[in-house]
């Protein structure tokens, strides 16, 4: 792996209404807190909130384009989602190296997810694999 402890990188997007809807139609996550805002509004949130895969597809990109880059795969995962992310927010996933296995293209990467305000909406780690070709392939 061609990263190193304590090493950084980002990426940011705005959640869109058309996200949400795309996301919907390829999971079937049709929660009545992304598309019903009489609902989502009586609701503690007070407003129509993005599904959390859409926030957890951000750190999916993170990984498998920038760092530790192509070919890299989550292990495992461990997630928290401490606040909503509403439709209209940005939000700004900064990953940093904990460690790489010493023989094994590996890397625990710890996560936070932040909106526009500054505000956490995920934190959490992962285990990434960075996939080699198979030689001759």
């Amino acid at each position: 792996m061609d990263i190193a402890v304590g090493q950084t990188s980002h990426r940011e997007m705005v959640v869109s209404e058309e996200m949400v809807a795309r996301y919907a139609e390829i999971t079937g996550d049709y929660n009545p807190l992304h598309f019903d805002q009489d609902f989502a509004k009586s609701t503690r949130f007070g407003g129509l909130i993005s599904q959390g895969g859409i926030t957890t597809g951000l750190l999916h990109a993170l990984v498998a384009m920038d760092m530790p880059g192509p070919g890299t795969v989550f292990m495992t995962q461990r997630w928290s989602f401490p606040r909503p992310v509403y439709i209209g927010d940005t939000i700004r996933a900064e990953a940093t190296v904990l460690s790489i296995h010493e023989r094994k293209p590996r890397a625990e990467i710890q996560f936070v997810v932040t909106n526009q305000d500054g505000l956490e909406v995920l934190n959490g780690e992962a285990t990434v694999y960075q996939v080699e070709p198979v030689s001759g392939a």
